[in-house]
């Protein structure tokens, strides 16, 4: 049956060399950065790699590995517990908790480690009540955990991090039959045994996914690591080129952590090896909650509850009030309106192009598939492996050489030289962001289109209509609901982007995450509380918009 699809698709689908060729270089200026970046980084002199091998590579790659594991530990626990729970189980509070565990994606991670620096530090509000109802002197006379630590970084950026395995597992759970389970409970499985043996190991697939997304995420980190004192491959990066003004050592730093990057990438392909399941369309009934009694019900509670104050209440909460308390509302400064002018423009720019690209690339996967297609959409979508530090500093070389071009040409008609037009400007910005977030975009167009029958093409075309008027016509209104999906990701994605924003935004030029930034830099990260709260409160009408589709989609039950 699908291979009789196939053939037929071949037929109907042609070949077009532009439709090709487009796809080849979108994918080529993908790569280009990271072409780039090995070229750079091999080119330089050769001591540089003995003195990072000797004294900054060690150190660096086991501080890296350390809150990886640490972080792989946690957010799994936190993300399949959570979402056992709430799919497996009915308990006070679990219609609210299905939405709400979620909502720490709207948080970026750097905000949540300042604010547990204020709070926790010597000086904070927590360690100075232990010392008045102690009556302790110094903070030497008692102990207390330290945040800023190795294991501060991994419990915070968990407590931001575990959605990414929260969301892809519930809804694993969420779909899987209630026959099989059913099977296994008459067998005498135990409920521990129910997740153990049955449940997770179905579920796989999408953890695999969760969690590589969440260690991507925390190789990302720049804010939150640097201000925790931890010294990551990340932060190295960014101290050997600007602090050390050295970039061929930064670009040596950053081939190292792309190696573990692509680690990451084979760990999480290993993790869905020969595990493809899929739910019958004859097979409707899905798993039903089980009611939990006495006071068990309430420890679920506080399983869900806690992760969710923890990640979300408590730092949004602390926002709130710093606002209020330092009468950031009332004396609003000017200067923030134009930096959030400029996170707007340049998130809001790259999300259209995003899109643009996507939505093409997409159509010409579906209009004209062949090998070399499927290949480069691929190779467009490996943006969002890379991290920010590192696409920041491999796009560096080819974006100066473009300003080089354009001089060039400038000159060759008789003008003069216009400088660092795009690596000077925010275009340099938006060009990282479409990379990083392309393939949010390409990925919710190709589901998207996923969900439209073959057949509806055949109809357009039997009725005379062309490629172009299908894709506008038909495709463009059903693909609606997963373009707003998408531009919603992506637009909050780049709002909180740090890193990238950081190294390549021209001078006196500021928005949010580095405005933010630059207050924790100064140790008063406080008045930049209004600043992180706009931030957090975009982000928390997509994470919401996000979890309510997936209940669609799968057809969650979540009334009791």
């Amino acid at each position: 049956m699908n291979s009789a699809i196939a053939a037929q698709s071949k037929r109907r689908l042609p070949r077009h060399p532009l439709a090709t060729l487009f796809v080849v270089v979108i994918a080529a200026a993908a790569l280009t950065p990271i072409f780039a970046l090995f070229f750079f980084a091999f080119k330089s002199d050769t001591e540089n790699w003995r003195h990072l091998l000797a004294y900054v590579l060690p150190y660096a790659v086991q501080q890296t590995l350390l809150l990886l594991a640490g972080v792989a530990i946690i957010t799994t626990l936190l993300g399949v517990g959570s979402a056992w729970l709430v799919t497996a189980f009915r308990f006070p509070g679990r219609d609210i908790f299905n939405w709400l565990l979620a909502l720490p994606l709207a948080l970026p991670s750097y905000i949540v480690a300042y604010i547990y620096v204020a709070l926790l530090d010597a000086a904070g509000p927590v360690q100075t009540s232990i010392r008045t109802w102690g009556h302790f002197a110094t903070p030497r006379d008692y102990w207390f955990p330290e945040v800023k630590s190795l294991p501060g970084a991994i419990v915070v950026l968990s407590l931001v991090l575990y959605p990414y395995v929260y969301l892809p597992v519930r809804a694993m759970f969420a779909t899987q039959s209630a026959t099989l389970l059913e099977v296994a409970r008459t067998l005498g499985a135990s409920r521990w045994r129910l997740v153990r043996d049955v449940a997770l190991p179905l579920a796989r697939p999408a953890l695999a996914v969760g969690l590589s997304l969440a260690l991507l995420e925390t190789l990302n980190d720049i804010g939150a690591s640097e201000y925790l004192g931890v010294q990551t491959l990340t932060i190295s990066i960014y101290t050997t080129w600007l602090n050390r003004n050295s970039l061929p050592a930064a670009a040596q730093i950053a081939c190292v952590m792309l190696i573990v990057v692509a680690i990451l990438i084979a760990l999480e392909r290993y993790g869905r090896r020969k595990r493809r399941f899929a739910i019958s369309e004859r097979q409707t009934r899905i798993v039903a909650p089980i009611e939990i009694v006495g006071g068990r019900r309430w420890l679920a509670t506080l399983a869900c509850l806690l992760p969710v104050v923890f990640g979300f209440l408590l730092p949004a909460g602390f926002l709130a009030y710093q606002t209020v308390l330092r009468g950031l509302l009332s004396g609003f400064d000017p200067e923030l309106f134009t930096h959030f002018i400029s996170s707007v423009v340049l998130a809001g720019s790259a999300t259209a192009i995003a899109l643009a690209i996507g939505l093409g690339l997409a159509l010409v996967a579906r209009f004209a598939p062949s090998r070399t297609v499927t290949t480069g959409l691929t190779l467009a979508g490996l943006g969002y492996a890379v991290p920010g530090t590192v696409l920041a500093l491999g796009l560096l070389s080819p974006l100066v050489g473009i300003d080089e071009m354009i001089n060039w040409v400038s000159r060759l008609f008789g003008g003069k030289g216009v400088g660092l037009l795009v690596a000077g400007s925010g275009a340099a910005i938006v060009i990282a962001y479409v990379v990083r977030f392309l393939t949010i975009a390409i990925g919710s167009m190709q589901a998207g289109l996923g969900r439209i029958s073959p057949r509806v093409d055949d109809a357009a075309r039997t009725l005379g209509a062309g490629y172009p008027e299908v894709a506008r016509v038909v495709h463009l209104p059903m693909l609606r609901p997963a373009l707003g999906a998408a531009a919603l990701l992506i637009f909050v994605d780049c709002l909180k982007e740090l890193p990238a924003t950081l190294l390549l935004r021209p001078l006196n030029v500021e928005t949010l995450p580095t405005y933010i930034y630059q207050f924790a830099t100064r140790g008063d990260f406080e008045e930049g509380a209004l600043a992180a709260l706009m931030i957090v409160a975009a982000g928390i009408y997509p994470v919401i918009r996000m979890t309510r589709l997936a209940d669609r989609s799968f057809g969650t039950q979540t009334s009791n």
